[in-house]
């Protein structure tokens, strides 16, 4: 890795700044700090650009995507990398879709930020070596990625995919989307088609699973007129009505092989051939597909063409299932109680703790759409405007884990006096409290540990407002 390169910190937060600084200058850089936007572009019209840009996301009067941007139009090779404890996934995408090398959340491993500033380095002398002219990044479309469709979330696990979508949407590469039913493949792929040079034209989505074979043919190829009985005119089939779009292909893994050897050919040729003619038709589409099978395991049993798969396994992003993220849950859950009140013409609604609870807890094996699914019943049923376990599914109201037996130690409490676990209500409140208590009482920080958003802390803390410790300042 390249070692002492030219370094600018970027923070409003003067102990976090100088804490980095003296990091990175042991690494062997020469560091500048800079406490706001307007004194960093100062630094930069001084000395001219670095060779790494390290910022912070929010500040006051300008925030790090606008320096980003701002050092992205002065130099397209530079490294700014984004830091900020408050990302999401749409935040991860806009910094990524302008041009961040890496997105960091806070609380961050030093030595993670010691790894990738070296590993920005040695990007940036291998971009100085091997920089060929790009009319793509001129043409960058501006904070797209904020407006569109975009997956919800701030785990890590979500923040991985909303860092491969984004980097791949400009490409023209075939993305295969793999995860279980309900996680959000679908969405993904809207999400890649919006952030590509695509978005402007169709994105057309098949669903494969559902329609007979001869059917789907027709229905992604076209046919000529008198192909068949009922075919009284011509049709151009899906893939040519997304021409200079996109075609998401879900379900992939039910195409039988007849209909996978014709897909091969519009995926690697690049043209289809309509049902009853002779004559193949050149199409400029990109395939996305998606499966929640495995694919791989068809292949070698048989089941999938080996070259079909490679061809659409150019890039693969998995999606993580739900109660691999649970730190989403709160925050899915505000976004569709939102969406789906104003669907429904609905005012805002609530959601009351004890159902909150339930939410939290169930394992949801359907998924993100499962989730969705639920909330839309409670919000139609909640004619208070307060969601109550009432008006959850039973599945949903009996599905609340078991709480584990606490090990020895304060970290997990103890047990009652009678012996038996403690409910899983006062599990939740004595950890909750733990680590309110251990950042000092800053909400904000306790909500972010917990991986919950403020809201939903305050909404806890309010129902065991004897035991919560005043906010420090």
């Amino acid at each position: 890795m390249t070692t002492g390169g030219q370094v600018l910190i970027v923070d409003d937060d003067a102990a976090a700044c100088q804490l980095l600084a003296e990091v990175l200058t042991r690494e062997g850089h020469t560091v500048q700090t800079a406490l706001s936007v307007a004194d960093a572009l100062e630094h930069i019209a001084t000395h001219g650009m670095f060779d790494a840009v390290v910022t912070d996301l929010r500040m006051p009067k300008a925030s790090g995507m606008d320096l980003l941007r701002r050092v992205r139009d002065q130099d397209p090779d530079a490294i700014v990398i984004v830091v900020t404890a408050f990302g999401d996934a749409a935040v991860t995408a806009e910094a990524i879709h302008a041009g961040a090398y890496d997105f960091i959340s806070k609380p961050y491993d030093l030595g993670a930020v010691r790894a990738t500033v070296a590993r920005a380095l040695e990007r940036r002398r291998l971009a100085r070596q091997q920089r060929v002219a790009s009319t793509d990044k001129d043409a960058e479309p501006s904070g797209r990625a904020a407006s569109g469709p975009m997956l919800v979330g701030r785990s890590p696990g979500i923040i991985d995919v909303v860092k491969t979508l984004a980097r791949v949407a400009r490409s023209q590469a075939t993305v295969l989307l793999q995860g279980e039913s309900g996680t959000g493949k679908e969405l993904a792929a809207r999400t890649l088609h919006h952030l590509s040079d695509r978005a402007r034209k169709r994105l057309v989505v098949v669903n494969c699973g559902s329609l007979a074979e001869t059917l789907l043919e027709s229905e992604l190829f076209g046919h000529v007129k008198g192909a068949f009985t009922g075919a009284v005119g011509a049709r151009p089939g899906l893939f040519r009505e997304a021409e200079g779009g996109t075609v998401f292909l879900d379900e992939i893994g039910d195409v039988s092989p007849a209909l996978q050897a014709r897909l091969l050919r519009a995926v690697q040729e690049k043209e289809v051939l309509p049902v009853g003619s002779e004559v193949a038709v050149p199409v400029d589409v990109r395939v996305i597909a998606a499966t929640h099978r495995d694919l791989a395991n068809l292949v070698r049993t048989g089941g999938f063409r080996e070259d079909l798969y490679y061809r659409l396994n150019v890039v693969t992003v998995t999606l993580p299932p739900l109660r691999a993220r649970r730190q989403d849950v709160p925050l899915l859950v505000d976004h569709f109680v939102q969406q789906l009140a104003r669907r429904h013409g609905r005012d805002p609604i609530a959601i009351a703790p004890d159902a909150e609870v339930l939410l939290l807890s169930f394992d949801w094996p359907g998924n993100v759409r499962q989730l969705q699914n639920v909330l839309e019943r409670a919000v139609v049923l909640a004619e208070q405007g307060v969601i109550g376990p009432e008006h959850l599914p039973e599945e949903v109201q009996r599905g609340v884990a078991e709480p584990m037996a606490p090990r020895d130690g304060p970290e997990t409490g103890t047990p009652t006096e009678s012996g038996d676990l403690l409910p899983l209500a006062e599990v939740e409140r004595r950890h909750v409290l733990r680590v309110l208590e251990a950042v000092g009482g800053k909400r904000s920080a306790a909500a972010e540990r917990l991986g919950i958003s403020r809201r939903t802390l305050t909404r806890m803390l309010q129902r065991w407002q004897d035991d919560v410790p005043h906010e420090s300042p």
